[in-house]
């Protein structure tokens, strides 16, 4: 399945590029430059983010400005950027789209989504107080406690899947590391 447009030129020389299995031993169809001979590979997005709690348990939630899913509610995140760790493009998110002031807590949930070319990473993190600020791609941020979670509001599958996680774990009292795989 393609998930983003196909590469059509050489990044390296501007030459159009051949779809074929390359000569060094892969067994995958990539995008090889017929002159400098350079191989495109296409890999995941990684979507990092947080799940911010308040001492009490509520959960701070942003309610998407842009699309996809405008107007529905999500964890903060987004998209990792080049030369930052996961941990330090989750707190940026969380900064970009809630303003809020957090302390990193451990990588919670590793969510692979295949069908839409990417891995989401989420940590936990402690809210230091309640101001929150949204920013230009949050249309309001509110803290939720559990039982108020807007869950049929809620932007994103892997978001559900994080927080049906967090309070199972809170639930027992122990907090584990999740990876999933949603096919």
């Amino acid at each position: 399945m393609t998930f983003r447009s196909p590469i059509q030129f050489c990044r390296a020389c501007g030459t159009a590029v051949v779809y074929r299995i390359p000569d060094d031993g892969d067994t995958r169809e990539r995008a090889v430059c017929p002159r400098c001979h350079t191989i495109h590979y296409e890999n995941p997005l990684n979507v990092v983010g947080t799940i911010p709690v308040m001492d009490d348990g509520r959960v701070l939630l942003c309610k998407r400005n842009i699309e996809p899913r405008r107007g529905l509610w999500t964890l903060p995140a987004g998209f990792m950027e080049l030369g930052e760790t996961t941990a330090q493009g989750a707190r940026r998110e969380t900064d970009e789209e809630a303003g809020a002031d957090i302390e990193m807590g451990p990588l919670f949930t590793l969510i692979s989504v295949p069908r839409v070319g990417q891995v989401h990473l989420f940590y936990r993190a402690h809210l230091r107080d309640e101001k929150c600020y949204p920013g230009p791609e949050t249309m309001e941020v509110q803290l939720f406690s559990e039982q108020n979670i807007p869950w049929e509001e809620l932007a994103f599958r892997t978001v559900k899947e994080t927080l049906q996680h967090y309070y199972a774990d809170r639930e027992r009292g122990s907090f584990g590391m999740h990876c999933i795989d949603l096919v």
